[in-house]
């Protein structure tokens, strides 16, 4: 008996201990490693501004006044902005430029990629001459289109008046035209990304199911409508997701060619938001305006989720 236990103390002092950094430990820390510093930069760059913004959203504060000026002040910020007429404005605009530029960008770029994809020669140029746009500065961009819609002078005008029009808008300079002349921009900008993504689409379909609509007689049009469509679905969905969130985003084209004028006709929320925030210093009224923008982003992208879900479902 004795033996027998003098055996098992010897066999376990024998056994080697477990360590504690064996080898998952070791590939379990090599990955916090690994992702800490987008942790760490999500956590500084995102996660906290958005928590301080919707706290200052409810408070008084000159930005020039530096932290120690923040005043509490709860929901007045909120209660001012249904009454400012500015923001009213703004909000209008922005309505009517996503309700504009989303299905008109989209419908334009879902037939420009069918027609570059099936009917048109040297494909592979149409498709880098249309996404040209997309990656070139806001800057020259902007710079080229002042030039092209000046009231006078430029060659938009010009050649509406020699086609009959003697008083033709005077487009950016012009209280009714300038936000219409910013989504003119806006859709050419973007187009050619649309069309990239549409023609990937357009790519994953089957060439088979056109040659049976062939064969049954359903000539371009019926194809496009009962084929085309229902099957870029998905990527319909991905784009008006993405387009209405930038388009709620627009400022940098309307800083540069408009400055929000004439008299706020092209101002919208991000550049109101601007304007509260850093030409005046009214922080908490801006955070407040910045909040209500990302309630409206997050309802309007939710709605087009649910939407888009009943229709796959049925």
């Amino acid at each position: 008996m004795r033996e027998t236990i003098d055996l098992k103390s010897a066999a376990s002092s024998a056994s080697p201990s477990k360590k504690f950094w064996n080898r998952k430990r070791r590939e379990n820390l090599a990955g916090w490693l690994f992702v800490t510093p987008e942790v760490i930069g999500m956590l500084l760059f995102s996660v906290f501004p958005l928590v301080f913004s919707l706290f200052l959203s409810f408070t008084k504060w000159n930005l020039v006044g530096g932290l120690s000026d923040i005043e509490f002040i709860g929901l007045d910020n909120f209660k001012a902005l249904f009454t400012d007429s500015q923001f009213l404005k703004a909000l209008r605009n922005n309505v009517m430029f996503t309700a504009i530029v989303v299905p008109g960008g989209l419908i334009i770029s879902l037939i420009m990629a069918v027609l570059i994809q099936s009917r048109v020669f040297l494909r592979s140029y149409f498709k880098i001459a249309f996404f040209i746009p997309y990656i070139c500065s806001t800057v020259a961009i902007a710079a080229i289109w002042s030039a092209l819609f000046h009231p006078s002078k430029g060659p938009i005008n010009q050649m509406l008046m020699q086609i009959g029009f003697m008083d033709p808008p005077k487009w950016l300079v012009d209280t009714t035209y300038a936000i219409f002349a910013i989504m003119i921009i806006y859709v050419w900008q973007i187009i050619g990304y649309k069309i990239i993504i549409f023609i990937s689409g357009l790519a994953g379909i089957s060439n088979e199911l056109y040659e049976s609509a062939n064969i049954d007689g359903a000539n371009g049009l019926k194809q496009f409508w009962y084929i085309t469509i229902p099957l870029l679905g998905p990527t319909t969905f991905f784009l008006t997701i993405t387009s209405i969130i930038t388009s709620f985003k627009v400022f940098d084209i309307i800083k540069f060619l408009t400055d929000g004028g004439p008299n706020y006709a092209s101002t919208v929320i991000v550049y109101q938001i601007y304007l509260e925030g850093f030409q005046r210093f009214n922080m908490g009224y801006a955070s407040a305006m910045s909040l209500v923008l990302f309630l409206m982003i997050v309802l309007v992208t939710s709605l087009t989720w649910i939407f888009q879900s009943k229709k796959t479902h049925y």
